[in-house]
């Protein structure tokens, strides 16, 4: 049988990730930086040859995913698995807002945030079990297509340091951040039994297209 193969893309830019602001399972608009990155990825997109659009429901996701659509005659198929990691008591916060309302959980978080997530949040290692899954049953379901999935940055690097056999305690060491709508690609073995190949990583659609706001700590917005 064919490999499939996965080409997984973050949303476009949010107003609140523009502000360093963790926005998980919140809906929050695209910016203007954002329709322009979701648009950028339309006109890539077109050239890519893909034959299914996968995304996540979340909002900024699946506006992320509607020009593409439009460019490819494509319906998307909306995976409920694939929606961004909660980040509980972090929603709609940045760290600094954080250091001063619960500066021992936020201390926490940024030494190991997968042993120690926010109040309220989802356990990483439950959000990267759910994607992988989430990912290989897209990977069966269209075995030997070639697949855009548009989804979030955080849920996004939990399932591939989970599914190529990287330490989910590593994950912000080895993808300090998947930038708004840049592509990584995956080829995924008919054989359930072996782990995708990583083709690419984090390439922008749209060079000229600016992406988020500098982060205070790598990176670390959801």
């Amino acid at each position: 049988m064919s490999a499939t193969e996965l080409t997984l893309v973050r949303h476009g830019r949010t107003v609140w990730h523009a502000e360093n602001r963790y926005a998980g399972v919140s809906d929050v608009p695209l910016d203007d930086t954002g329709r322009a990155q979701a648009a950028a990825l339309a006109d890539w997109a077109r050239h890519q040859g893909f034959d299914v659009l996968v995304c996540s429901p979340v909002s900024r996701a699946r506006i992320t995913a509607a020009p593409v659509a439009a460019a490819l005659g494509l319906e998307p198929e909306v995976v409920p698995e694939l929606r961004e990691t909660d980040f509980g008591v972090a929603e709609g916060r940045t760290l600094a807002e954080l250091r001063a309302s619960h500066p021992e959980a936020a201390a926490a978080f940024v030494a190991d945030p997968v042993a120690h997530p926010f109040p309220g949040a989802e356990p990483p290692a439950a959000a990267a079990a759910r994607a992988v899954d989430a990912l290989r049953a897209v990977a069966e379901r269209h075995r030997g297509a070639n697949v855009l999935v548009v989804a979030h940055n955080t849920l996004l690097r939990l399932a591939l340091c989970a599914w190529l056999g990287i330490p989910l305690s590593r994950y912000r060491d080895v993808l300090p951040r998947l930038e708004n709508a840049a592509a990584t690609r995956l080829r995924v073995p008919a054989d359930p039994g072996r782990p995708p190949a990583l083709l690419a990583l984090n390439v922008p659609t749209s060079p000229a297209v600016t992406a988020d706001a500098p982060d205070p700590i790598a990176g670390r917005t959801a």
